[in-house]
């Protein structure tokens, strides 16, 4: 799945709004604006559920068993460094989980959160 040639595809924008961008390269991953919710769970620890993300490819479609029931989802790695950084969700069986469908799971861990503060007189 990882292609090692991907960092020269990464896009940057969204240079003055706070950001989620990966923890090992860098790379831009999604506005701070496109939060839904901070309280669900990853394959390694918290995650956060994104309206969208950018910077990213995904893997190939697969039924996982997660806390709240069967989703189809894909993998989403990181097109600056291919690591895995959460999921998309492609689909849900449980009508309780629809509002999923078509958002992004990305892990805390694999992110750093960038303010764009500046101090000025």
């Amino acid at each position: 799945m990882a292609d090692s040639n991907t960092k020269i595809d990464v896009v940057s924008i969204f240079h003055d709004k706070p950001t989620y961008s990966c923890a090992k390269c860098s790379a831009v991953l999604a506005l701070q604006d496109e939060l839904i919710s901070k309280s669900f769970s990853g394959r390694e620890g918290r995650g956060f559920l994104m309206h969208s993300a950018v910077n990213v490819k995904l893997g190939r479609k697969e039924d996982r068993p997660l806390l709240t029931g069967i989703h189809t989802v894909q993998d989403a790695f990181c097109m600056g460094c291919n690591d895995r950084i959460g999921w998309y969700y492609f689909k849900s069986c449980d009508e309780t989980q629809k509002y999923k469908e078509g958002k992004y799971l990305l892990e805390r861990e694999k992110l750093i959160k960038e303010n764009k503060w500046s101090l000025q007189d």
